[in-house]
Formats: C-alpha cells, sequence, structure tokens
C-alpha cells in the first residue's frame, strides 16, 4: 500500500476498468484535462514494448478554481492524477491522495479543498472493482 495514493488490483479487463474509472470521475463532478497513453509513447519516443500504462488528469473545475484564486502557483500540482495499468493478469487503479500532496503547501485552506477532492476521489475509488 502506497501512503500518496488509494491503490488496488482488480480482475476487470484494462479497458473496462478505464471506462469505469471515466464514468465515476464524471459522476463525482471531475473531467479529465489529459489522457496520457504511457505505453504509446515508451513505443513512440524509446521503441520500448510497455505494458498498458495510461495516466488521466482529473479536474474539479469549482474546486480548482477555488485552489488557484487561494495559491496562484497551486498549479503545479494539478490536476488530480489517477493510474491505471497492468500486472500480470489484474488491472491496477491507483488515485493520488490530494491531502498528502497539498501538505506540503502549508496552507489551511487548501487542506480544506483537499479534504473535500480527496472525499470524492476516495467514492471514486471505492466503486471500481
Amino acid at each position: 500500500m502506497i501512503k500518496y495514493g488509494f491503490t488496488k488490483e482488480i480482475d476487470a479487463s484494462f479497458e473496462e476498468t478505464l471506462d469505469k474509472v471515466s464514468n465515476e470521475l464524471k459522476k463525482e463532478g471531475f473531467g479529465i484535462l489529459t489522457q496520457i497513453n504511457v505505453t504509446e509513447k515508451f513505443k513512440e519516443k524509446l521503441d520500448i514494448d510497455f505494458k498498458k500504462y495510461i495516466i488521466l488528469g482529473a479536474c474539479n473545475p469549482p474546486s480548482a478554481h477555488k485552489a488557484i484564486v487561494i495559491e496562484e502557483n497551486i498549479g503545479l500540482m494539478l490536476p488530480c492524477n489517477v493510474v491505471i495499468y497492468e500486472r500480470k493478469n489484474k488491472t491496477v487503479v491507483s488515485i493520488i491522495k490530494p491531502k498528502v500532496a497539498m501538505k506540503m503547501i502549508g496552507n489551511v485552506e487548501l487542506d480544506k479543498i483537499a479534504s473535500t477532492i480527496e472525499k470524492k476521489l476516495k467514492k471514486v475509488f471505492d466503486s471500481i472493482s
């Protein structure tokens, strides 16, 4: 178990998991700003064959706006990353814990926003099986 994120292995396929995570993020008010296909990039840039691995950059616009108003440089820590990859015959889902990430900033107002976002991301995480 990692300290900076929620993570679990599931029996669903990579594609099913990607769809499920994307839909659950939307239900909790997140948009997906970025989708980085690490597998494709490693092949393109390094000519390496790599397992299926995608990084989703999820954003909750109202919370992002509040955070940027409070701390202009917080964009360095945004968006919230969600990682989906294959490991053996399982699919792994890992979602960042915003409270851990924001703790290093030392801004109490940001901690409140991070707590709200973490609760939403935990709901997404708990819905994936």
